[in-house]
């Protein structure tokens, strides 16, 4: 019998300095879930996007024995190297047609459209305390400058993309229907699984799907981030998401500190 293939060593870099506790990019959240249910060793360093390979956060560096460490960007294709590395499981085989259609749909809501919503919440509405948070280790006169910089081109995107050419009011009644779907998706998910306890799943299996990953880590950036407040107040006003992702908390990320559930 040959001997199993040992598993690459991986650093997750995040992009904020906190240690213990969640980070407010979703990406990063999603990909740590992804690891942690597959009972996948990691460490996780700050990182920068200046040294990230697409120019952005999350990306790992990937490391086999002897060899040098690679960096990898986009926590897409991130997750799909670490299948192929067989690190991840593939883990909508299981899954109907349909399933994988809604799967995918679900997955495109939460990261190509409320994505930009809480983008516009927290840059525009909040922003000296996104600006402050995420610039945090550069002193006041270089953050004002850099974070007027930030600002524009993260509005220029918005514009291009779409979200920037709503009202406020508009952005909050697209972003609170996405929830209260998401909501209605895991009231039904967590009465066909009749949990008593452990986490449940949004196809209501005793597996979770992709796009598990991301909803879980949508609800927990939201709660999370002091920079949307409006996103926080409509999470925590949904039972269903918050026992869903309460129970995934205390399953996979009790050494965490937890958001403030109420």
């Amino acid at each position: 019998m040959s001997p199993s293939k040992s598993q690459p060593s991986l650093v997750i870099y995040r992009g904020f300095p906190e240690r213990d506790t969640y980070v407010w990019s979703p990406f990063v959240t999603k990909l740590e879930a992804q690891l942690r249910f597959a009972g996948a060793s990691y460490t996780y360093e700050t990182g920068s996007t200046r040294l990230a390979p697409r120019g952005k956060i999350p990306y790992i560096a990937l490391k086999h024995d002897g060899g040098e460490p690679e960096l990898l960007g986009d926590s897409q294709l991130i997750s799909e190297r670490l299948v192929r590395e067989g690190v991840l499981s593939k883990l909508n085989e299981s899954l109907s047609p349909v399933e994988n259609t809604l799967d995918m749909g679900i997955k495109a809501l939460l990261e190509d459209k409320l994505y930009f919503y809480n983008t516009h919440e927290r840059w525009n509405e909040n922003y000296y305390t996104m600006r402050d948070k995420i610039l945090a280790a550069l002193p006041y006169p270089i953050r004002a400058a850099v974070g007027i910089m930030i600002w524009r081109n993260i509005n220029a995107g918005l514009y291009g993309q779409g979200t920037g050419r709503f009202t406020p009011d508009e952005i909050h009644t697209f972003r609170d229907r996405i929830w209260d779907n998401i909501e209605n998706l895991l009231a039904d998910a967590r009465r066909k699984a009749g949990v008593k306890s452990g986490p449940f799943w949004i196809f209501g299996g005793d597996q979770p799907a992709e796009c598990d990953f991301s909803v879980f880590a949508f609800t927990i950036g939201c709660l999370i981030c002091k920079a949307g407040p409006e996103s926080a107040k409509k999470v925590r006003s949904l039972p269903s998401v918050i026992d869903y992702a309460r129970r995934i908390h205390e399953q996979y990320f009790s050494d965490y500190t937890g958001p403030e559930w109420e």
